[in-house]
């Protein structure tokens, strides 16, 4: 009977470890599953990017896509329903880039007027890098604004969100005097977009690299005599 306990007892634990390493292998074999998706995706959407830099939007096809990436008009069609998806997967990948950066400029130890400061200029420039950089999709920069617009809504919310926390610490520190923080950071938001295109021409740029004590002066002074 001693044995026959032993044998129901080491047969439960086997029985136990087995449930939980098939577990296991099904959720390695899930995460794995879902890396590759991501892969896949990720390849499909840089090379799309390339061609649409390269033959601009409107003379790019998804078969073109299918056949650049290697992986076939099927695969490219379960991950995106036609052309204009995978262009807003670029272009959100691509503003991506401005969240990254500007990230790194809220991790920088700066007081919050400079931190301000920094932030307007790092948005302008990475901008101006993306578009530069893709080509073709610089045209399409210009005469689809309503399209990225319709895709950097999150973006757009980011900044606002880290445009307050940076006022917020200016008026802990006595620097800033503004009553709605948020009102204020959407303001500098738009304001700062309303710029993002003569920037990129390069209308702007020169005069914001060699002035910008006067901008700054201007931000935070205004046009009220001191």
């Amino acid at each position: 009977s001693v044995a026959v306990e032993n044998f129901d007892f080491f047969a439960k634990i086997l029985s136990f470890m087995f449930f939980y390493s098939s577990q296991c292998l099904i959720f390695v074999k899930t995460i794995y599953y879902l890396i590759m998706i991501a892969k896949t995706k990720d390849i499909l959407v840089d090379v799309a990017r390339k061609l649409f830099a390269e033959k601009g939007f409107e003379n790019t096809t998804m078969n073109d896509i299918a056949l650049a990436s290697q992986k076939g008009r099927r695969t490219l069609y379960t991950y995106f329903k036609s052309k204009e998806d995978i262009y807003f997967a670029v272009v959100e990948t691509e503003l991506d880039q401005i969240k990254n950066r500007l990230d790194d400029v809220m991790q920088k130890d700066l007081r919050p007027d400079d931190k301000l400061v920094d932030f307007i200029y790092t948005h302008l420039d990475t901008i101006k890098d993306i578009v530069n950089r893709n080509g073709n999709l610089k045209a399409d920069f210009f005469s689809n604004i309503s399209v990225v617009e319709k895709v950097r809504r999150k973006l757009d919310l980011r900044e606002r969100v880290m445009l307050k926390i940076i006022l917020e610490k200016g008026i802990e520190e006595g620097l800033f005097s503004i009553e709605d923080p948020y009102f204020a950071a959407l303001m500098i938001n738009n304001a700062v977009k309303g710029m993002e295109v003569p920037y990129i021409r390069g209308e702007l740029e020169y005069q914001m690299k060699n002035k910008r004590k006067q901008i700054t002066n201007f931000l935070f002074f205004g046009l009220k005599q001191k």
